[in-house]
């Protein structure tokens, strides 16, 4: 059945790759999208389908849409982005979330939310099930996101207890592909970039703290599992890989799949609150949706390595000056 399937932060990283996934399977796709951390060349390559139209707008305020499903993905993501303007990163989750529940409520549209391993913080208890409930800093630096993100959740829930609203709710573990901003300052982007140009690669820290990198493809496997999942699970469900990598072996890998002579060098100190461990408990996922990622880190980076050697980089601009 075709479907009229609204994405928010569709022109993203993810929202991108989730749209070409929408538009391929016949669906009437609406990318939504107000460009801050995004590039609309990320979905150029769309524009010219029927069944794809891209709305820019900014999801803090209110869009009147008939629709089927929702996914709501608009958020910055990387601690350089969503920290240069806090307010406006806890209004997005918040107001965001209040606005896409507010449209699957008046349409009975079913709604998935991206939500993230923030929220899990910097975690006692390793890996990370959904029940566990964080370890976060509630006025630190990265609250903004860790918390509107908790926020988030709790509002998704709280319609789906009090309004009856059909509701998913994924938590985003690491994830990495093409169409990665080169300037979204998150650690993949920032090692294959300065691995490829030849300049050092930056630690923070030690490079000892964890974290565990899933290939875009293998996510929106996950996502779209979910979402076609029976009504009984609304979540959350933690998507990601348990494979268990730490910040130095993350750009050894990089150097070694890139040829590249760049250097290793610890650069800046730790971030204040930034987690020393991260890890997905995927029992849900593989016991209830069957899914379980399928791309070794490897393979997966060599592919992204591939499309930031593809791009003319100058042709990027970083969103903020934090990157």
């Amino acid at each position: 059945m075709v479907k009229r399937i609204l994405v928010t932060g569709g022109a993203g990283f993810l929202g991108s790759h989730l749209c070409d996934r929408l538009v391929a399977m016949g669906h009437d796709v609406i990318c939504l999208d107000n460009l801050f951390t995004s590039q609309k060349s990320n979905i150029a390559h769309l524009l010219d389908f029927k069944n794809f139209e891209f709305v820019r707008h900014d999801i803090t305020q209110p869009i009147m849409l008939e629709v089927d499903e929702i996914f709501n993905l608009a958020c910055p993501a990387a601690p350089g982005h969503y920290q240069y303007n806090p307010i406006k990163t806890m209004k997005t989750s918040v107001l965001g979330a209040i606005n896409v529940l507010g449209l699957a409520k008046r349409v009975r549209a079913k709604v998935f939310h991206a939500s993230t391993s923030e929220v899990y913080g910097d975690p006692d208890v390793h890996p990370q099930p959904e029940s566990y409930r964080g370890s976060v800093n509630p006025i630190g630096p990265r609250a903004c996101y860790d918390e509107g993100k908790r926020a988030a959740e709790t509002l998704f829930f709280d319609y789906h207890r009090q309004n009856k609203v059909n509701i998913r709710v994924v938590r985003i573990f690491n994830t990495y592909g093409p169409r990665m901003h080169p300037f979204d300052g998150r650690v993949v982007s920032n090692f294959i970039r300065q691995a490829i140009h030849g300049e050092p690669i930056t630690l923070y820290g030690e490079g000892t703290q964890t974290r565990s990198f899933c290939y875009v493809d293998d996510l929106l496997d996950g996502f779209l599992a979910l979402m076609n999942a029976p009504d009984d699970l609304p979540g959350p469900v933690n998507i990601g890989n348990p494979s268990e990598f730490t910040i130095r072996q993350l750009a050894e890998l990089v150097i070694e799949l890139s040829g590249s002579r760049s250097q290793i060098i610890k650069a800046r100190p730790l971030p204040m609150d930034d987690p020393l461990q991260r890890r997905p408990d995927i029992t849900l996922a593989r016991a209830r949706l069957g899914w379980e990622p399928k791309i070794a880190l490897r393979e997966g980076l060599a592919r992204t390595i591939s499309y930031f050697q593809s791009i003319d980089m100058s042709q990027f601009r970083a969103p903020t000056p934090n990157y």
